[in-house]
């Protein structure tokens, strides 16, 4: 599931007329390149949910999945059927039924063009019993205390005085989106708004959640700013 219903408030005025996954990184659509990563990785069956400008978002991945044959995207129409986006978690519940048993979730929103989805990422996750396995990134200097940690025994840690921020790639199973985890109801019906940490730090508290570090380039572009340094580089 790639994630593609904020606003991005804080990308204005770019985001006044372009959704933020679209605007261009060194030369294509900002959620064309975990798109890209996913289809090479064998990982063919995309759901996209949208909300802000998503007809533009659906008009983009309509045409992107036509010029990729193996590759069927799916549109969560978050705004369509709601009228606002669902953040994370209510997202992913809206988008369940639409979902397999074990899932990958990014924001179309990073910059991360070197990361790998693997095969062999999804059934070390299987094997291990666990809700959730996410990455985490060393801290950029917008988030200088970091989101989360990691133990020796390599279970992610809900507080932690040496934190690291998520990456927001993880692997998933459905049952963390569900009771007794996750009280929205599954395919979320009612359009309740839910964000993903608050789910996360739970099963993480219950030893439910593993993790890893990533090391190779990620950014979070969140502003104007870190766009045009990204588009300057050669």
């Amino acid at each position: 599931m790639v994630l593609a219903a904020g606003r991005g408030m804080r990308m204005r005025p770019l985001t006044d007329v372009t959704p933020k996954p679209l605007l261009p990184v060194q030369g294509k659509p900002l959620m064309q390149w975990p798109m890209e990563a996913l289809l090479a990785g064998g990982f063919g069956r995309m759901v996209v949910n949208t909300a802000w400008l998503g007809e533009q978002i659906d008009e983009h991945c309509v045409a992107w999945s036509r010029e990729h044959p193996g590759c069927d995207v799916t549109l969560s129409r978050e705004g369509t059927d709601f009228g606002y986006a669902l953040e994370t978690a209510g997202g992913i519940a809206r988008a369940l039924p639409l979902l397999a048993d074990v899932f990958w979730v990014l924001a179309g929103d990073i910059y991360v063009p070197d990361f790998q989805f693997t095969q062999a990422s999804v059934e070390r996750f299987e094997a291990s019993g666990l809700l959730a396995h996410i990455w985490l990134v060393p801290n950029p200097p917008h988030n200088p205390r970091g989101d989360f940690g990691l133990g020796a025994d390599g279970l992610a840690i809900s507080r932690a005085d040496e934190a690291w921020t998520f990456s927001t790639i993880g692997l998933y199973r459905r049952e963390l989106f569900e009771l007794p985890w996750c009280e929205v109801l599954p395919g979320n019906p009612q359009g309740t708004a839910e964000p993903l940490a608050p789910l996360l730090r739970r099963a993480m508290d219950a030893g439910q959640v593993s993790a890893e570090i990533y090391s190779g380039t990620w950014v979070d572009v969140g502003t104007p700013e870190r766009l045009e340094e990204l588009n300057q580089q050669d």
